[in-house]
Parts: structure tokens; C-alpha cells; sequence
């Protein structure tokens, strides 16, 4: 009976975090196009998905649109919002993923399902039967303020050592050593698509396979497809997709035509 007892007081607690998580936010960004379409808004998902985020209580807006002060000054104050198409025979199958600014995720619903023939209709359908796992999570904006994460600069690099002469000798700077990644050739020729922030790469099919953004160094971006989240950079001549699989470093080769 005290096992019981404990294993509810546990499950209360775990749902009360999760509730407390999405209560932090007021805004919630949704792109304009999810990873897995070929279009904006194609079969009209994304303003379908931002109206239900609204009905829950969320201040939403397009992730490229013109967003209040207080979210244009800290990305961080919204949640970002990523729809996951798993593939299936005769079945479209979407999962709703809301995660913080540094990609944590606060939120995972069910995986929506939806056997219809016609594919709007199927899709539309799917993403409200995954979007019905928010009903069973209360939502009430706490007025929480996220603060944007801080880089830490280390003592020693910066306060150096005094000598019995008393000069300040500077401090060594400490040296990052470098992580071991497993190398994957590349699978095949990647044909570069521009779009308003970066490129698409499609393959022959054709489909998108990786979504590129652009950042402020060159050839270097922030890259997604779908299942895994990480970094397109030129290595050496040669394009690279890093990201982390299970606590370890990949890196992918790709042949890219831009």
C-alpha cells in the first residue's frame, strides 16, 4: 500500500513539473514550413497548427514574422514548434514536438494518425489527433521571464597569476580539446534549393533531406532533417552534417550542388 502511495505521489509530481514547464512561456513561433513539406504552409498545417496553439492559450506568431519587443529582444522567452512525420503504409502519422531555445524538448504529444486517401484532408486530421495530447495538459502563463543562456568565462583566463616580482603574468588560455566524431560517407548528390534564410537539399526523388540556415560565418550553418539537429560546415573541401546521436558525434559527408 506504501508502494502504491509513493508511486502516485511520484507520477503527481512528474505531471505538476511538466505542466509548471509549458506555464513558462507566453509565445510560441511556428514556421512557415515544416521539415518534412515540400511548400510553405502546404495542405495548410502550419496556420492549422498555429490556431490550435492559440485556442490553447499561447501567443503564437510565424517564426519570420514581426514579433513583439520583449520576444525580438530573447528568443528565448518562446517555445519553437516542430511537426515529425514518421512514414507509414497507407497511414499519415504526425507528432507536435514544442521545444525551448536550446532545443530541449518541453512538450512531445501522441503520434497523430489519419488513414484518409486524400492528403490534405489525412494531414489535417493527423495533426489534430496529435495536437489533442495538449488537452490533457492545463496551461496558464505564469509570467515567467526565460533569461538567453550565458557564456562562462573562466577566472584563470582572465585574472592571470601574480609572480613574487609582482608582475602579472597573464594566464594560459585553456585549449579545447577537439571531439572525436564517427565519419558516414556521403549517400549520394544533394542539390541545393534557396529559401529566404539558407538552402534546402533535396535528392533525386526529389526530397528534402536536410534544411539549412544560414548564421554569420561563412560556410556554416544550422541544419535539421527532421530526426536530428546539428551543423552543416566545410571541413578540408568537403561538406559535413555534425550533430549528436546518443551522446556520441557524427559526421556525415554530403556531396553538395549549390
Amino acid at each position: 500500500m506504501k508502494g502504491y502511495a509513493l508511486l502516485l505521489l511520484l507520477l503527481a509530481s512528474f505531471s505538476g513539473f511538466a505542466q509548471n514547464t509549458i506555464n513558462n512561456y507566453k509565445y510560441v513561433l511556428v514556421p512557415e514550413k515544416f521539415n518534412f513539406s515540400r511548400e510553405e504552409n502546404q495542405y495548410g498545417l502550419n496556420t492549422l497548427a498555429k490556431s490550435l496553439l492559440e485556442e490553447k492559450g499561447f501567443t503564437v506568431y510565424f517564426d519570420n514574422s514581426e514579433v513583439p519587443k520583449e520576444l525580438a529582444g530573447n528568443r528565448c522567452n518562446a517555445l519553437n514548434t516542430e511537426v515529425v512525420q514518421k512514414k507509414g503504409l497507407f497511414v499519415t502519422n504526425l507528432t507536435v514536438i514544442l521545444k525551448d531555445c536550446q532545443g530541449n524538448i518541453i512538450f512531445k504529444s501522441k503520434e497523430g494518425k489519419s488513414r484518409e486517401k486524400e492528403f490534405a484532408t489525412s494531414y489535417n486530421l493527423a495533426l489534430r489527433d496529435a495536437f489533442t495530447s495538449l488537452n490533457d495538459v492545463p496551461y496558464a502563463y505564469n509570467g515567467t521571464i526565460n533569461e538567453k543562456p550565458q557564456q562562462v568565462t573562466p577566472a584563470a583566463a582572465t585574472t592571470g597569476v601574480v609572480i613574487a616580482t609582482g608582475t602579472v603574468v597573464p594566464a594560459p588560455s585553456p585549449v579545447a580539446t577537439p571531439v572525436v566524431a564517427e565519419v558516414k560517407e556521403a549517400a549520394g548528390t544533394l542539390y541545393a534549393q534557396a529559401t529566404a534564410n539558407g538552402y534546402q537539399l533535396i535528392d533525386t526523388a526529389p526530397k528534402i533531406v536536410l534544411t539549412l540556415l544560414k548564421t554569420s560565418a561563412p560556410d556554416y550553418f544550422i541544419a535539421d532533417n527532421a530526426t536530428s539537429h546539428g551543423i552543416v560546415l566545410k571541413k578540408g573541401g568537403e561538406w559535413h552534417f555534425e550533430y549528436y546521436k546518443d551522446g556520441k558525434l557524427i559526421s556525415e559527408k554530403l556531396l553538395i550542388k549549390f
